[in-house]
Order: structure tokens, then sequence, then C-alpha cells
């Protein structure tokens, strides 16, 4: 007798939040929607204005990277048959 009661009050449960997830989602999604439009808004507001054709470097990479081209000998082959 327990199970049933389990059973049905953790269906009853599940039919519930199931109710109120889908009363809540259209106010979520409009939600986050508007708080990403804000953030986009911002981000463009504050971006500097180029011309067209402008070049600017913010930053030049660092080239104390050597190559190491004494990596090891290069081996000719031939296919046998």
């Amino acid at each position: 007798m327990g199970i049933l009661y389990f059973l049905l009050w953790s269906y009853l449960i599940y039919r519930i939040l199931g109710f109120l997830m889908k009363l809540a989602a259209p106010f979520l999604f409009r939600h986050v929607s508007n708080k990403m439009n804000d953030n986009f808004s911002q981000n463009k507001r504050n971006s500097s204005k180029k011309n067209e054709g402008e070049v600017s470097i913010d930053k030049m990479p660092k080239r104390n990277k050597e190559s190491n081209n004494n990596i090891g000998d290069y081996v000719d082959y031939e296919e046998l048959d």
C-alpha cells in the first residue's frame, strides 16, 4: 500500500512540476533573451568605430619560438614489389 501512495504522489508531483514549467518557461526565456540583448547592445556601444580599410594592431605576437629543423634525417626509400 505504501508503494502505491509513493507512486501516486510521485506522479502528481511530476505532473504539477511539468505544468508549472510550461507556465514559467516563456518568462524565463524572455528574461534570458532580454539580458543577452542588453549585453550585446552594451558591447556594441563600447566598441570603437573604425573607418573602412583602417587597420589596427592590438597586440604583436612574441617571436621567441624557434623552429627546430634538426629533428631527424630524411631517408630515401624505394618500394618493393
